[in-house]
C-alpha cells in the first residue's frame, strides 16, 4: 500500500516496482515453505523446521551441537528450539545430553533413529526443492538468486554485541 501524503511525508514508501518485487517475494516464499512443509509432513510426519534441525545435527561433529549453537545455526529463538527438540525427543530422533563443566548447558544429539528418518526423507525432500525451485530457474538465475539472498542475509545479521537476533532471545 502506497500511502504517501506528499513532499512533507517523512516516510519513503516502496515504489510500484519495489512493491511488485516485495509481494512476489512474499508470495513465493510463503508458497515454497508451505510446499516443503506439506511434503515433509506427508513423507515423515514433521514440519520443515524439524527437518532443518535434523540436517544441522547430522552435519555437526559427532552429530551433536550445544542448544545455543543449534538455535543460532537454525535462526530460531531458544524457546522455539526447546519446543522443537522436545517433540523430536518424543519421536526418538534427538536426545539431550548435559554439557560437562557447564551445568546450564545442553547438547542436542541426533540419534541413530533420527539419522535413519533423515536418510529416508532426504531424497523426497531434495526432489521437492528441485522441482519447486531449481528446475524453474536457469543456471544464471540460480546464481543471481544465491548472490541476492546472501546480500540480504548479511545485512540482517549484525555482528555487534547486543544485536536483536532470534537465537539470543
Amino acid at each position: 500500500m502506497n500511502t504517501a501524503t506528499g513532499p512533507a511525508d517523512r516516510h519513503r514508501w516502496l515504489t510500484d516496482d519495489e512493491q511488485r518485487v516485495w509481494r512476489a517475494y512474499l508470495h513465493a516464499t510463503t508458497l515454497l515453505e508451505d510446499h516443503l512443509d506439506r511434503q515433509l509432513q506427508r513423507d515423515a510426519g514433521m514440519p520443515h523446521i524439524y527437518y532443518g534441525l535434523l540436517v544441522t545435527l547430522a552435519e555437526a561433529p559427532r552429530r551433536r551441537l550445544r542448544m545455543t549453537e543449534l538455535a543460532m545455526r537454525s535462526k530460531i529463538t531458544r524457546s522455539r528450539l526447546s519446543h522443537a527438540v522436545a517433540r523430536l525427543e518424543k519421536n526418538g530422533w534427538v536426545r539431550r545430553e548435559d554439557c560437562p563443566g557447564d551445568k546450564r548447558g545442553q547438547f542436542a544429539v541426533l540419534t541413530e533413529e533420527g539419522l535413519e528418518v533423515l536418510r529416508r526423507t532426504a531424497p523426497g525432500h531434495v526432489t521437492a526443492v528441485r522441482q519447486a525451485m531449481f528446475e524453474r530457474l536457469t543456471p544464471e538465475q540460480q546464481k543471481a538468486l544465491g548472490e541476492i539472498m546472501e546480500i540480504v542475509a548479511e545485512g540482517l545479521q549484525p555482528n555487534e554485541a547486543g544485536a536483536d537476533l532470534p537465537w539470543l532471545r
